[in-house]
């Protein structure tokens, strides 16, 4: 490659390249070594190689003639979140490729007593949108090892514009798991189901040795004074998204997702260690390439982070940031109990002295004069500008589902008393204001 001005370096091939694999060379003093390229768009078996690939020839047929489902505004979403190789893995489901992105193509499929499963029981929720737990490239989970029992939720990035391979009946060839993953956004688009994608720029899965840091060292990443790498996702790094490149990596990466994939919304992990600039960009970019696209994210951290949090998407910086929602965890554990403390009851579990922080739920964590700001859980000010920027939930991969938490707080009631108190749960977030 030449390098040109403005530290780009480019080259050119002749010839139909498609399926081509191929990795950087970077010599730095006297070291040489290979790195897979950051911005790759496919790669091969557990993203160790970028690969070049024609897009056109990854799309299903029909795909030009799907349109993505729109809603006049995110608070008439209702959202469901799931794993993709936990939606179709049990084994008497009637799903043929369980565990693949192609599962969720599948129609007609039926359980034990002819339960309609897959996405049939989809459509049957009536849900507006699906939020898949990270379906870019991860790190954990060996792909060259279908038939070996291996899980992961998916939050240790590799290859961020790659689809993971795991999930596709070929990980050994780049294109197929792109093709398979638009299967399963084009056939939920037709069913009117739009696709969330939970997106994790905060950290990467390998510090030192990742390609970003490899490439630039010590650039990508935020520091501490000792050259140790700061980390506020507890998953020992951090991304410097204040930085032009990495936002630019960040906002670059959402837009290929919005537009390649017809991606509907984006969940961002740990939303609290990205800058306000930078989300304000990716919201203004996605505006442009996909109008009423979907952002939320979770606003905090994992653990102390050296951007200073005037400058952070935290959740009480939500006015700093329209257009982009933040999980209500004062309504969430309101709702069912403190989410660290499994014997620990919420209002829905019996506890009283809750009411405040489930009204500050129903109200989306905007200012309302019948709530008492002073007894909410976490935060004693309303901080959302309009419902739309209030995610209201009670349960989430994270931590126990609201029926298992009920089960820890309530187990001496009947099965039919805590099925009540589950329903009054979901009855609470589909009639509160912000996006369920």
């Amino acid at each position: 490659m030449a390098r040109e001005t403005g530290g780009i370096w480019r080259t050119a091939v002749a010839g139909d390249c498609h399926g081509l694999y191929y990795n950087y060379g970077v010599t730095r003093q006297d070291t040489s070594f290979e790195v897979v390229d950051p911005y790759a768009r496919a790669a091969g078996v557990n993203g160790e190689r970028g690969m070049v690939v024609d897009l056109v020839r990854t799309n299903p047929v029909g795909w030009e003639k799907v349109k993505r489902p729109v809603l006049p505004d995110p608070v008439d979403a209702i959202i469901y979140e799931l794993h993709v190789r936990d939606f179709s893995t049990y084994p008497h489901s009637g799903i043929e490729h369980q565990g693949k992105f192609l599962a969720f193509t599948e129609t007609g499929t039926r359980g034990p007593q002819g339960v309609r499963t897959g996405l049939d029981h989809l459509v049957d929720l009536g849900i507006t949108h699906l939020h898949f737990l990270p379906i870019f490239d991860y790190a954990s989970v060996d792909e060259a090892e279908q038939e070996q029992p291996q899980f992961n939720w998916g939050y240790d990035p590799k290859n961020y514009n790659v689809p993971e391979g795991s999930y596709a009946t070929d990980p050994f060839a780049g294109a197929v798991r792109i093709r398979e993953l638009k299967a399963a956004i084009q056939s939920l688009h037709e069913r009117g189901i739009g696709v969330i994608m939970d997106v994790v720029y905060n950290h990467t899965f390998n510090s030192w040795d990742s390609c970003l840091n490899r490439l630039v060292p010590g650039y990508y990443y935020r520091m501490n004074s000792d050259r140790s790498f700061a980390n506020g996702s507890g998953c020992g790094n951090e991304l410097a998204s204040e930085r032009p490149m990495v936002r630019k990596l960040i906002i670059d990466s959402v837009c290929y997702w919005a537009q390649e994939y017809w991606v509907d919304g984006f969940r961002f992990d740990l939303m609290g260690l990205h800058d306000l600039e930078t989300m304000r960009q990716i919201r203004s970019a996605l505006d442009r390439v996909a109008p009423g696209c979907i952002i939320y994210g979770e606003g905090w951290t994992g653990g102390p982070s050296p951007l200073p949090a005037g400058q952070a998407a935290l959740k009480g910086n939500a006015r700093q940031v329209p257009g982009i929602a933040f999980f209500n965890d004062s309504a969430r554990d309101g709702i069912k109990g403190d989410v660290f403390n499994r014997r620990e009851a919420g209002f829905v579990n019996g506890q009283a002295g809750l009411e405040e922080s489930v009204k500050f739920g129903i109200t989306a964590a905007t200012r309302h004069p019948q709530v008492n700001y002073e007894r909410v859980n976490y935060d004693h000010q309303p901080w959302a500008e309009a419902p739309n920027q209030a995610v209201i939930y009670c349960e989430a991969h994270d931590n126990l589902t609201l029926w298992d938490k009920l089960v820890a707080t309530n187990g001496e009631e009947s099965e039919e008393q805590r099925i009540r108190r589950h329903k009054l749960g979901g009855a609470i977030v589909l009639t509160s204001q912000g996006i369920p």
